[in-house]
């Protein structure tokens, strides 16, 4: 059975930085893109950002040049480093792991709730 174990999400500040961090296992995490989604509440699961294993990055608009994802190979890692948080960034932010090529997947993690707040 695939995980995807996130942690550090939390409560910050408006303007404040958090970094949350998914981890799942060497064999899944070195042919994945993997990414960050969120899901605030009464709305739906949205993008947030994407990498690629070769190192390929998507954002979505409303998170371009605040947010920075990257991925620590040697750790089976994907990181969202979230800087200058709004309000509107609070959500439940939701990690996944994907492969369009055979073998075929879609894996997500638990969430970690994210809230930005004064």
């Amino acid at each position: 059975q695939v995980q995807l174990v996130e942690s550090g999400g939390g409560l910050v500040q408006p303007g404040g930085s958090l970094r949350v961090s998914c981890a799942t296992s060497r064999s899944i995490f070195n042919i994945s893109t993997m990414g960050w989604y969120r899901q605030a509440p009464g709305k739906q699961r949205e993008l947030v950002a994407t990498i690629t294993s070769g190192g390929s990055t998507n954002y979505a608009d409303s998170v371009k040049g605040r947010f920075i994802i990257s991925r620590d190979n040697a750790k089976n890692t994907v990181y969202l480093q979230m800087n200058s948080l709004k309000p509107e960034d609070t959500a439940v932010y939701y990690c996944r792991a994907a492969r369009a090529l055979l073998p075929r997947y879609n894996y997500w993690g638990q969430g970690t709730q994210v809230t930005v707040s004064s």
